[in-house]
């Protein structure tokens, strides 16, 4: 078997999520196009990951994409996490993964006394909701939902907007001038017909694809855990994918993993190229362990506990700090896990100055 030593694998996974090698898209669709999906739990730090896999690309740009152009979506997807995902990927993502998360929430629907009465009232109000008034944010759904008799405290309103989503039924809008989310219905917001339609199967299969295009090399036990799909259906699409010959099979620390076949020729050189990814990022997510990316010893402070995940500085690929925003975002605070050269600190002051530019904010001591 093909053996790709571990620095060789980190480096051809940073390129493949547009953070090394000196890659960088030139819009959102380009950026989108090489990650496939982008972390977005927190909307702020997705923007920060478009800006980081791009040159030059302004708040203004993604603000476009996202509320007027449209081409990028907001919404639970992969293990019922918030990403953005490019809005031809959306509906056959939600055909695969909604009933998969639906399932999965089941049991929590019970423990907050929701069931199927209840469910089926709530879809009815939210969409008539948004069919009457929307756009609508969370809390002006959870006031529709009070007037009919439902809880708009706690976990609710949440679980019931979001199960309208996962359904295929709504999805999130256009944000607010303060940054708040809004929701709309799904078919009002983005055109008919945009997209593959794919059966679940099929959708499975490019699912598996797609991964391997943003996320390779990896195993099987990545995909499974990146994408929260059953594992006997996660494990048809990679055998699929396999036997198609689109991937070829190597080694990696041990591990048996793929690599797509066109890019089997593929040599990745250290490049000395420096990110500033935010909190959340995909990079850091997309395998099940970070082995190859943070040294065991800095893991906790890259991961200190109850699921967060903290922004990094990464040099090809591999984490040498965290960092946070101060002086509102005209600069970075960092905490090194060693001395840093003085070529990667350059490299820093040049992310930290595109941060500023992109927030709008300038940079430290500017007028």
């Amino acid at each position: 078997m093909w053996t790709v030593d571990a620095e060789q694998a980190r480096l051809m996974r940073a390129r493949a999520q547009g953070i090394g090698g000196g890659l960088r898209g030139t819009s959102v669709p380009d950026v989108m196009e090489r990650a496939f999906a982008v972390q977005a739990q927190d909307a702020s730090a997705a923007a920060l990951g478009l800006r980081a896999r791009a040159v030059d690309l302004s708040a203004e740009a993604v603000d476009r994409a996202t509320n007027v152009e449209r081409s990028v979506v907001r919404g639970w997807f992969m293990r019922g996490t918030l990403y953005l995902v490019s809005a031809a990927d959306l509906h056959w993502l939600t055909v695969l993964l909604g009933p998969v998360v639906l399932k999965l929430s089941s049991r929590r629907y019970r423990e907050l006394g929701l069931d199927d009465d209840a469910l089926a009232r709530a879809e009815r109000l939210i969409t008539s909701a948004l069919a009457a008034e929307g756009p609508l944010t969370r809390a002006e759904l959870a006031e529709r939902l009070a007037g009919a008799g439902l809880d708009p405290r706690g976990q609710v309103p949440f679980h019931l907007v979001r199960r309208c989503a996962l359904l295929g039924q709504i999805c999130h809008g256009p944000t607010k001038d303060d940054g708040e989310a809004t929701f709309v219905l799904l078919d009002d917001w983005l055109p008919a017909g945009g997209g593959p339609a794919l059966d679940v199967e099929s959708a499975a299969v490019e699912l598996a694809r797609r991964y391997l295009a943003a996320h390779a090399p990896a195993a099987l036990e990545d995909f499974t855990k990146w994408s929260g799909l059953p594992a006997t259906m996660a494990r048809r699409a990679w055998r699929t994918l396999e036997d198609a010959g689109d991937f070829v099979v190597c080694e990696v620390a041990g591990q048996r993993c793929a690599l797509p076949a066109e890019r089997i020729a593929e040599t990745a050189e250290p490049a000395l190229d420096v990110r500033l990814l935010p909190a959340y990022d995909n990079y850091l997510v997309g395998h099940r362990t970070r082995a190859l990316s943070v040294a065991v010893p800095h893991e906790r402070q890259v991961r200190p506990g109850g699921g967060q995940i903290r922004p990094t500085v990464t040099v090809d690929g591999l984490v040498c700090a965290t960092w946070s925003k101060r002086n509102r975002g005209r600069a970075v605070a960092l905490t090194p896990f060693g001395e840093l050269t003085d070529d990667v600190l350059a490299g820093i002051a040049a992310e930290e100055a595109d941060i500023a530019r992109f927030l709008g904010t300038g940079p430290a001591g500017s007028s």
